[in-house]
């Protein structure tokens, strides 16, 4: 059975830190400071999660997990997502592609 190459998305996927700060904070009701003390990190943790310049953690995504009554796998899932993505174009010129093999 010949490779299955995975459809290629040409929209980056949404940073979970992103969905937080749009959505998920806001419908909650709640501010950053009270956030990340629910959450049991520091603002500043939390600040570099909305603003994207940390991923969500395993340990992060727990707690977002428990804090929103979903799956920490849900929130890895969106980071990796959002990882790969990123790095697939960064990487373009490094690695080159599978070969398509004859059935």
């Amino acid at each position: 059975m010949p490779y299955a190459r995975p459809k290629k998305i040409n929209r980056q996927p949404t940073h979970p830190g992103s969905l937080l700060k749009e959505e998920v904070i806001p419908a909650l009701g709640t501010t950053v400071t009270q956030a990340a003390a629910d959450l049991g990190v520091s603002r500043m943790t939390l600040h570099s999660v909305l603003s994207e310049r940390r991923a969500v953690s395993p340990e992060m995504a727990i707690r977002l997990g428990a804090w929103t009554g979903t799956s920490a796998q849900s929130w890895l899932n969106m980071q990796n997502a959002h990882d790969l993505w990123t790095l697939e174009r960064k990487m373009t010129d490094q690695v080159k592609g599978i070969p398509e093999r004859a059935a």
